[in-house]
C-alpha cells in the first residue's frame, strides 16, 4: 500500500469534491465541516505530524478562524489562499484552484491547466 504523504484540509464536502477533481496524486482531503473541535484537532495534529499539510479554506470569517486554529496547532502546515472575490473554495474556477495547488507542488490533472474554453 502506498503511503499518502500529503493532506489537504478543507472546510466543506463541496470543497473536498472540487479539490479531488483537480488533484492527480494520492492525497488525503480532510473535511472540517466549517468548524473543528479541540479533540478532533488534537487527533489531527497527531495524525498529520509527519505529513505535508496544506490548509485550503474559504476566504471568509469562518475560514480565517479555522486558519488561525491551524496556525497555532499545526505550525508546519502550508496555507494556500484563494482570492477573496471567489469567497469559497467550492466556487473558485477549477483552473484557478489547479494553479494554486500546482504552486504548492501538488500534482494536478492537465486538463485543468488549459485556458478555459479550449478543448484538447
Amino acid at each position: 500500500m502506498m503511503m499518502v504523504e500529503k493532506t489537504i484540509i478543507v472546510e466543506g464536502s463541496s470543497d473536498r469534491k472540487r479539490v479531488a477533481e483537480i488533484v492527480k496524486e494520492p492525497v488525503d482531503i480532510i473535511c472540517t465541516n466549517g468548524t473543528i473541535g479541540v479533540s478532533r484537532l488534537d487527533e489531527l495534529v497527531d495524525e498529520l505530524f509527519e505529513r505535508d499539510v496544506y490548509i485550503l479554506v474559504d476566504a471568509d470569517a469562518s475560514g480565517e478562524k479555522l486558519r488561525r486554529q491551524f496556525k497555532r496547532e499545526l505550525p508546519h502546515a502550508r496555507h494556500l489562499y484563494i482570492d477573496r472575490s471567489y469567497k469559497e473554495v467550492a466556487s473558485a474556477p477549477h483552473r484557478y484552484l489547479a494553479s494554486i495547488l500546482m504552486g504548492a507542488n501538488i500534482d494536478v490533472r492537465g486538463e485543468f491547466l488549459q485556458k478555459e474554453g479550449t478543448q484538447q
